[in-house]
């Protein structure tokens, strides 16, 4: 792989993580102002308990950051460090 195949995936790497840290932000921010209309309409679609949905939401964002981490943050910043 040359320089420029090199800085194009870490160009790539660079806006998944940013389009991906917007949407955990949005969902974090959403979910901590709205959370009663949220679990009301998960609660109607779905008939989960209010706590279990409170559950699910936190493991929701925790995995997604980790996702987040994993596959955007490292390997940009392992690509950075080689360039």
């Amino acid at each position: 792989m040359d320089t420029t195949q090199v800085a194009l995936v870490t160009s790539f790497f660079g806006w998944c993580t940013i389009f991906n840290v917007s949407l955990l932000i949005l969902s974090t921010i959403s979910i901590c102002l709205m959370k009663e209309q949220i679990t009301v309409l998960h609660n109607k679609l779905f008939g989960v308990k209010e706590t279990t949905l409170l559950l699910a939401y936190f493991k929701y964002l925790a995995y997604y950051k980790l996702a987040i981490i994993v596959f955007n943050i490292v390997p940009y910043i392992s690509l950075k460090i080689i360039i």
